[in-house]
């Protein structure tokens, strides 16, 4: 199986996935998921003649699980080991939701010189807490419940969680399958990295990060979003990204990943051909 050796005070194993020929698209999973959430992009986009490298965030998945470095400067490190070990040039970076926040601090601290595009999805960036400079943000609270119901009872609190992930309602029988799927993806996970990420993607500023964008980027993002509402997020991203787009997918909740897979195969393959 594929893996890769990091370094560092936290060093670990990273699994990952390489399919496809042609070139390079880096898939960058969210919280609390792996590389299993890209399946149906990772099949659009190698029969569209890419190369989809898809791996698993430290703790997560199938990559190992440290004691430390669940912060966005280990994240983009861990990610800049992969380019780098791999020699990816003119390379499409995509992250969703968390994996966002790794697309922005890899090129904040590693630059582009092997990145040819960006796609924000449903990401998290530019800065979601509240705060004096940062008003539009999401209130503290909100994450230090999230952490608290992790440490409490992590299994209980995905079962609440993912129906919101995907806009389904209590009793709604649709999605059931996509919500066991996730759950089972979820459970595998480290439970020190399911808590500590909530940390990392709840406090991290990426403005300056945002910045230093200097190629082409699409945002897209579902106007529905309960998790990450655009508002926060897509839209201020697009505003201080420059020359970025924003793609807003109707109807879409969080997970749009799988609940509107062909849309967005879509919108990623027709930016990665412009």
């Amino acid at each position: 199986m594929p893996r890769l050796q990091t370094t560092g005070p936290h060093a670990t194993e990273l699994y990952y996935v390489d399919q496809g020929q042609g070139q390079p698209v880096v898939l960058i999973h969210g919280w609390p998921l792996s590389h299993r959430m890209w399946e149906s992009q990772i099949t659009a986009l190698t029969e569209a003649g890419y190369r989809c490298i898809a791996y698993d965030r430290r703790g997560f998945g199938e990559s190992g699980r440290p004691v430390g470095g669940y912060d966005y400067d280990t994240f983009a490190a861990d990610l800049d080991a992969l380019m780098t070990q791999l020699d990816l040039q003119g390379a499409v970076l995509a992250g969703f939701s968390m994996g966002g926040g790794e697309v922005a601090r890899y090129i904040g601290r590693h630059g582009t010189r092997r990145v040819a595009k960006a796609m924000l999805l449903g990401a998290v960036p530019p800065y979601l807490l509240k705060a004096a400079d940062n008003p539009q943000g999401v209130d503290r609270s909100v994450f230090d419940g999230m952490l608290a119901g992790v440490k409490q009872d992590r299994i209980g609190f995905l079962a609440g969680f993912f129906p919101g992930f995907y806009n389904l309602e209590p009793g709604d029988a649709r999605g059931q399958d996509l919500l066991a799927f996730s759950k089972w993806i979820a459970w595998a996970a480290s439970p020190l990295a399911t808590q500590q990420c909530i940390v990392a993607f709840g406090g991290t500023d990426f403005r300056d990060d945002l910045k230093k964008f200097d190629v082409p980027t699409c945002i897209v993002h579902g106007d529905s979003d309960r998790i990450v509402p655009v508002e926060v997020s897509g839209q201020r991203a697009q505003q201080m990204i420059r020359g970025s787009r924003l793609e807003l997918l109707r109807g879409a909740p969080h997970g749009f990943a799988a609940t509107h897979a062909q849309e967005l195969n879509a919108k990623m393959l027709a930016f990665l051909k412009s």
